[in-house]
Parts: structure tokens; sequence; C-alpha cells
């Protein structure tokens, strides 16, 4: 039975208005059917276990019962005012006879939907492909729904798609009940770019929906995720790079800023002298052999402790060995950190903002919270938004190096930056400054 806390939850997203029909998902049961019709939602995704394992197991049922109480089921919802998606559950275990038969049950019941769900993610698309060409016989819209227990569950989606379906289920971040289900932003990409079907998706926001989704629930992107990973338009220096600078198509599929993200040029532990030197020369940063020489020896030693130098990473690195590091808006003169298990975290700053004096203090969940709060306070009008916050340890032990990094928004601008340092909180601070100073210089707005 829905829980009070869901059912306002799907109630509000109702009210939404949102261009969209809203679908619940439903047991066998009429007080299932009952729940989605008080939530509001306009579709009831009714869940038919279709396997002989799901009947006998778990509805303890024959093969008639099942059929008869689906197709009752369907006609109530469907006498209540709501349209009906019938997802046959576990077919990919199904006997196929039996699948044909239950969803012309469901058609002549008016249900407007029937839903392939391959429950355990045991399907591949060749199987997809020759069932499909089967099932559409029957005269009713298919739809699909996959898990990724064996790493298929886009592909086998986009076979669906291929062969007659037309709906999909989809999950951001392929996030869902073990290995997770279809990744919609991999499938929206997928159709656009490799097979020319446009979906009206907005794709410039698929980045920054993968990013609140991850922020919201908790679950990190995975590093190396197609489309939304933070490895997906990073190139490491070497032949990479070389290729990428004279043209970005060399080494990427699609612009990144086609969803919503920026290139991130990293250097690794084999950076050659010569496309470290072209990075900066590129950059407008045109060095003496022996300046040169002190930036390459700080980046190998970085790299050698694992860290990826980012292309920001580097020119900082270049302005502070050299000298021409530009005068800051926002310099950070003192920081003080108050934190224990019977204290609540307090933080004080001074900074030098455009050469006046500024201090705050704060208070905040940790101490890194604590800190970033009053540097914003510190900051009048700063409006601010840290929306993202990472942190990686390059070295172990309790004295490892950390490398933070950060993603700050200003109105429509928005900026990412890192440091390095043993001192997490101070490594915190420094990087969300460094962000603050990027947004300065550039407008912010």
């Amino acid at each position: 039975m829905i829980s009070e806390e869901e059912l306002k939850s799907i109630k509000r997203i109702v009210r939404e208005g949102l261009r969209a029909d809203i679908c619940a998902f439903s047991r066998m049961k009429k007080d299932d059917i009952n729940a989605v019709l008080s939530s509001e939602a306009d579709i009831v995704h009714l869940v038919v276990p279709s396997s002989r394992l799901h009947m006998e197991k778990k509805l303890r049922a024959s093969e008639e019962e099942v059929l008869y109480s689906a197709e009752e089921l369907v006609e109530y919802a469907r006498e209540n005012g709501l349209k009906v998606e019938v997802g046959l559950e576990d077919a990919s275990r199904a006997h196929l006879s039996f699948l044909l038969k239950l969803m012309r049950t469901v058609k002549n019941a008016k249900a407007e939907r029937v839903c392939y769900c391959d429950t355990v993610g045991i399907m591949t698309p060749e199987r997809i492909r020759e069932l499909f060409s089967k099932l559409r016989e029957v005269g009713i819209p298919l739809s699909i729904h996959c898990h990724n227990d064996f790493g298929l569950a886009v592909i086998n989606s986009v076979e669906a798609l291929k062969s007659g379906a037309t709906e999909v289920h989809t999950t951001v971040n392929g996030l869902g009940e073990r290995c997770g289900n279809a990744s919609f932003e991999e499938i929206v990409m997928i159709l656009e770019e490799l097979y020319g079907i446009e979906t009206n998706v907005k794709k410039e926001k698929l980045y920054e929906l993968s990013m609140k989704v991850s922020r919201l629930i908790g679950i990190s992107v995975p590093l190396n995720k197609p489309v939304v990973g933070k490895n997906a338009f990073t190139h490491e220096s070497g032949i990479h790079v070389d290729g990428l600078l004279k043209d970005p198509r060399t080494y990427e599929p699609y612009p990144p800023e086609k969803i919503g993200r920026k290139r991130t040029i990293a250097i690794g532990k084999h950076a050659g002298r010569r496309a470290l030197n072209a990075l900066l020369i590129e950059n407008g940063m045109e060095l003496s052999e022996e300046q040169f020489e002190r930036v390459y020896r700080e980046v190998k030693s970085l790299t050698s402790r694992g860290r990826h130098v980012s292309l920001d990473d580097l020119l900082s690195l270049a302005e502070s060995l050299t000298g021409r590091r530009a005068e800051r808006d926002v310099k950070l003169e003192e920081l003080t950190v108050i934190s224990g298990n019977k204290i609540t975290p307090t933080a004080t700053v001074r900074l030098r903002i455009n050469g006046d004096e500024m201090m705050s203090a704060s208070t905040g969940v940790g101490p890194v919270d604590a800190a970033i709060k009053a540097i914003r306070d510190a900051i009048i009008n700063a409006n601010v938004e840290l929306e993202e916050y990472h942190v990686d340890a390059i070295t172990g032990g309790t004295d490892a190096f950390v490398d933070v990094s950060v993603k700050l928004r200003r109105d429509h601008k928005s900026v990412f930056s890192s440091a390095t340092g043993k001192d997490i909180v101070l490594t915190s601070v420094e990087a969300f400054l460094e962000g603050l100073n990027k947004l300065i210089s550039e407008g912010g707005s």
C-alpha cells in the first residue's frame, strides 16, 4: 500500500502542472488502484507477474487466476478514469504463449499499453529483436523496462525502441534496484547522436540534472560513466590533447557544451614537456626555459602522487612559480576553526576584498560548512551557490594530500575550481575562493 508520504509527493508532482502524464505503480490489488486514484495521477502502471516463478512463489496463483485478475483490475482502473499500462513483470523468464495470451486479455480490457519488464536484466539485444517482432502482432502499444544486472539495460532498451517499442522506462544516472535501470542521459544521447532521432529533451540540461539528482540523494556519479561522468570530457595531456587542440572532434564524439558541460584538460604522470609547454603557450603563458623547468618539476611531483592536474591548476601553478599571479579580488588572510563532539563547528575568517579587510564568523554542520558560510557572510551580495563539492585523498594515511574540487554558480555563470593540500578545511576554503575569484574576474553573470 502506498505510504502517506508517497501519496503527498505524487500529489505535489501532479499539481506542478507539468507537460507530462504522471504515472504511479500499483500491485494487483484494488486498494493500490484506489490509492493511485487518490494521488490524482493520470496513469496506473499495473504490475502483473508473468513468469511461473513469480506467479507460483509471489502470488501463489495459476495462470487462469492471473488472467482473470489482470482483466478485472484493468477494467476497474479504466472505469474510474485512469489510463492503464500493464507491466509484464519478469517477462524475460515467462513463456511466450502466456505473454501473448496476457497481452490480448488486457488489450480487450482497454489497457493503453503493455510494458515488457526485464526484471533481472537477462535479455540480450538479439532476443529483444526477435521477441518484439512477435509481441507487435498483438496490436497494442509496447514499452520496455530494463534492469542492468549484466550491463545491458541501455542497449536492450534501444534495441526495443528500434524493434517497435514506443516508450522506454529510464532513470537519471541509471539509478534503480540492484545494478540500476536504463540510464536516461545515455539513451537520449544514443538516440540523438547515433540514430538521429529527435527526442525533444533539452540536452543542455542533462549534466545539470544528473548532478542535482546525485547531490539530492547522496549517490556519486562514477567517474567513467558515459555522458555525465567526470572523465567523459577530461583529456590527459599527450597525443590526445595534441589532436584535441587542433580539432576537438579528434577525441570527442560530440561537443561537451551540447549537454551543458565543459572540456577539461588533465595533466597526468605521463605528461611530456612539449605537451605542457604547448598548453601554456596556448593559454598565453610563454615561459623561459628555467621557469618552465620549475613548473614541469612541480607538475611531475604532484602527478607522481596520483594527482591529475587540470589546465586551471597548471596555469595557476605557472603564475605562482613565476611570480605572475594576478592580484585576487578576494584573498584569505586568516582562518580559525573550532570543532568537536560537544561544540557547534564555528569558523572565523579574515579576508582582503579589493584591498579592504573584512571579518566574519559562522557556524555549520561541520568545519568546512562553517568556513564556507563565514566567507559568504563576509562578502555582501555574493549570491554564490556551491553546486558541487568533491574530495579525493591522493595519498594514504592521516596526513594524506587531499584534492578538493568545487563547482560554483552565480546567476547564470558557473565555474569549476580545485585545490590540493593536507588540511581539508583550508584546502576546501582555497578551492572555494579560487572559484569565487574566477566568477568575479569573468563577470559572474
